[in-house]
């Protein structure tokens, strides 16, 4: 059967034969962009891969506070229920005997305090509401003394970290006097080393809350803060 379709003149085949190069170039150029575009996210993830920890992008960081406030017991009972709170660690400090005892601390002769120090996410509680909180569960005007516990071992002292805290601490002390008829009497020092008190002081209250101290002495105390809203509601 005899083709009907038109032959193509010699001008029609070279406009035809620049367009297929010209798509074919087109395509080329394409998938060389798509490779080199592949090639770059490579060479971006593992260069990623070798830098530094402190040049990547980490998570929020917690931060420390230390204080002490009477029984380490109570204060760490108090600030375990503080939204944004990851961990409070029972401890000694402010003295100068090197890894004290609980018994040598309460011979008063290493100058040291019971203390907390409390582990926390800035991002959902800062230092200065810790500081408000400190403010509230203990009595800062008394000297040396914490309800029935009496000794220098009960001091209310604010332990900084850093002179960031210390500005903070002088400031919260002057807005609590307001507060407060006597005298505060809290002590604002840097922190020079604290040392974790034995295993059977960490949470105590959560770990023996039918013991006396804490029925007679904690229990109310939480339940006081409670009703002030100082700190949340214990979860049922």
């Amino acid at each position: 059967m005899p083709d009907d379709k038109p032959s193509l003149t010699r001008a029609e085949k070279a406009a035809t034969y620049q367009h297929m190069t010209r798509d074919n170039a087109m395509t080329a150029s394409t998938n060389s962009h798509r490779a080199w575009k592949t090639a770059a996210a490579i060479f971006t993830w593992m260069i990623a891969m070798t830098l530094p920890a402190e040049n990547q992008t980490a998570p929020a960081k917690t931060q420390l506070a230390t204080f002490g406030g009477g029984c380490f017991w109570c204060l760490e009972a108090v600030f375990e229920t503080i939204p944004g709170v990851k961990a409070v660690t029972s401890g000694y400090s402010g003295g100068q005997t090197p890894d004290p005892t609980y018994e040598q601390v309460c011979s008063k002769t290493t100058g040291h305090a019971e203390v907390i120090q409390i582990e926390f996410d800035p991002a959902k509680v800062s230092y200065g509401e810790l500081l408000k909180t400190f403010w509230k569960a203990h009595d800062p005007t008394t000297l040396n003394q914490q309800g029935a516990d009496h000794g220098t071992q009960y001091r209310s002292i604010i332990l900084c970290h850093d002179d960031a805290q210390r500005e903070a601490a002088g400031k919260s002390k002057k807005e609590a006097q307001a507060r407060f008829t006597n005298p505060i009497v809290t002590e604002i020092v840097p922190l020079k080393k604290f040392h974790p008190a034995e295993d059977y002081h960490q949470d105590y209250f959560r770990k023996n809350p039918h013991a006396g101290y804490c029925r007679v002495v904690i229990r109310p105390k939480l339940d006081k803060l409670e009703h002030e809203k100082v700190i949340p509601p214990a979860k049922p």
